[in-house]
């Protein structure tokens, strides 16, 4: 657990998961990328899909949700998912709270491994997972993943949010917002249109930011390496040009969503100019 001014912020996991290395790592060649993320025999790379605890006061607010229990054998197997890994729901009990604790759930956006938790087999019917929190998520980003283009429909499961609005527990916003104050969900698009990064102010300086898909894995912090997945990968360059220097100045923690090795991190600035993520430990 670590605190940040009057946070407690706790890092969960849904478990791993493989992705392809050239789709990862886009035009930057495999002889560079495997150095920093060794690729299996499938050229798949090791994924994590870390989500995150903010308790303040009577709220608890959890960032993403992972890839959650819905998917089928063969998806698991695509996927190369771990198995007896432990679970978002027995991870957030490990960390010493239960699912009903929840009281906000704020998705930087809707792809299968960033929401798959929002919901759970109740039955023949699907539920949403945390049963006394508000979902927040961004009015553009739920109009597109009602209607993905050919290229993006494999990233977006219905059943991961239309039950959420059937059940009334949606809240949607635009440009910003802050479910609790403090942590603020900013649009930054690239990897999609209306994905956003979030960001938690402790005050005094002491600043965490959840990257989600904008700098992936601590690998992803140099300014071209950016993934093959991103629909719009010059607004990516330039919302790392906007983020990654200011993070880096103000000495942020951040988080790197997908990293299995490296979860929590600083930025420091070479010589030449170029950024790079130390590792944190959570305290």
């Amino acid at each position: 657990m670590m605190r940040l001014g009057s946070f407690d912020i706790q890092i969960v996991s849904d478990g791993g998961f493989r992705l392809d290395g050239g789709a990862m790592f886009g035009v930057v060649p495999r002889v560079l990328w495997q150095r920093a993320k060794p690729p299996d025999e499938h050229n798949r790379i090791r994924m994590a899909t870390n989500c995150m605890l903010v308790r303040r006061g009577d709220n608890l607010l959890l960032v993403d949700t992972g890839i959650g229990d819905k998917n089928d054998a063969r998806f698991r197997e695509m996927f190369g998912m771990e198995d007896g890994a432990q679970r978002l729901p027995d991870a957030i009990r490990a960390a010493g709270s239960e699912p009903e604790d929840v009281t906000h759930v704020l998705l930087t956006h809707l792809h299968f491994d960033h929401c798959g938790w929002n919901t759970r087999a109740d039955g023949d019917r699907l539920v949403p997972t945390f049963p006394n929190a508000t979902y927040w998520l961004s009015r553009g980003e739920v109009a597109h993943a009602r209607k993905p283009n050919e290229r993006d429909r494999a990233s977006y499961d219905p059943r991961n949010w239309e039950p959420l609005f059937e059940a009334g527990v949606v809240e949607l916003f635009d440009d910003e917002a802050e479910p609790i104050p403090g942590v603020r969900a900013v649009r930054a698009p690239g990897h999609n249109r209306d994905m956003c990064i979030v960001r938690v102010d402790g005050g005094d300086d002491r600043r965490l930011v959840f990257w989600a898909d904008l700098v992936p894995t601590a690998a992803h912090v140099p300014y071209p390496w950016i993934m093959g997945f991103d629909l719009y990968p010059l607004r990516t360059l330039a919302n790392k040009k906007r983020w990654l220097p200011r993070a880096a100045r103000e000495g942020w923690l951040c988080v790197f969503q997908h990293d299995p090795d490296l979860p929590l991190g600083r930025l420091t600035k070479e010589k030449a100019g170029r950024y790079l993520a130390e590792p944190v430990a959570e305290s």
